[in-house]
């Protein structure tokens, strides 16, 4: 089954940024980061929807460029977000793009939050989690700083389809990668570090469009992966430039999916 996001896109307006492209950790307004953009967006357009009533603060932990303040404030306009990075050049630079009434910035460990317990409603931690070295500390973190019926919502590359061939608890060829999950394993280690919740894990995918393209040209990942841009041809700069988050879906998580979710209810 196939689930699109229950939130409508959202531009957010920034200058250019000053933050280095490192291929983990994108940025809105870079047109050859357009796919990476869009498909971390369709994440959070997505979170919405896996909320049950509108939340008073979120804590967006690992936030990177901090744009997904804006984003949430479309489904939730009088919301708080927290963004916590352990980046100084990130929560420099979000801080000085995106703070204000209703969102502040500073850097920290996600394996030791600088807040008390149960102060947000729901935490969200997106492409973060294969940066961890000790995943399980962070994830008691996560729910420590959740209230009691809170939510939290996290993503991580499925490992089946980013790292093929790679099993479980090798070390990735990716340098910035601590470890990688497949949907199986992501379940059942959330359900032991956080005893207790309710887990769900879902798939992201292309929708049928960029199946299509895909169908007709091979994978768009690595064909912005395997040349630079400058060497991108026509075809390829125009799918990229044209990509939303209606070009992504959910489903099952199963062995195709690009992307894991869990939706962790305490």
């Amino acid at each position: 089954m196939q689930v699109r996001s229950r939130a409508e896109e959202v531009t957010v307006p920034t200058p250019p940024t000053s933050l280095t492209i490192t291929g983990e950790r994108t940025v809105p307004g870079v047109a050859s980061e357009n796919y990476w953009f869009r498909r971390h967006e369709a994440g959070y357009a997505a979170v919405p929807g896996w909320v049950p009533s509108t939340p008073g603060v979120v804590l967006d932990a690992g936030c990177g460029e901090g744009y997904a303040a804006g984003l949430l404030r479309g489904a939730w306009p009088d919301v708080r977000v927290l963004g916590v990075d352990y980046d100084s050049a990130s929560t420099t630079h979000a801080a000085r793009t995106h703070a204000g009434e209703q969102a502040a910035y500073l850097r920290g460990a996600l394996t030791a939050l600088p807040f008390a317990a149960g102060v947000v409603d729901v935490t969200i931690s997106l492409q973060v989690l294969e940066h961890i070295w000790t995943p399980g500390d962070c994830l008691r973190e996560l729910g420590r700083v959740t209230r009691s019926s809170g939510v939290v919502v996290l993503s991580t590359p499925n490992r089946v389809t980013f790292s093929p061939g790679l099993g479980r608890r090798e070390k990735p060829s990716n340098l910035y990668h601590c470890r990688e999950y497949d949907a199986e394993e992501l379940a059942g280690e959330l359900g032991r570090w956080l005893p207790g919740a309710e887990v769900t894990v879902l798939g992201l995918g292309h929708g049928e469009r960029l199946l299509r393209w895909e169908a007709a040209h091979g994978s768009i990942v690595t064909a912005q992966q395997d040349r630079s841009v400058q060497d991108w041809g026509d075809d390829l700069r125009d799918v990229v430039g044209s990509v939303t988050v209606d070009d992504f879906v959910f489903g099952d998580p199963d062995d195709d999916c690009l992307d894991l979710f869990a939706v962790v209810r305490l």
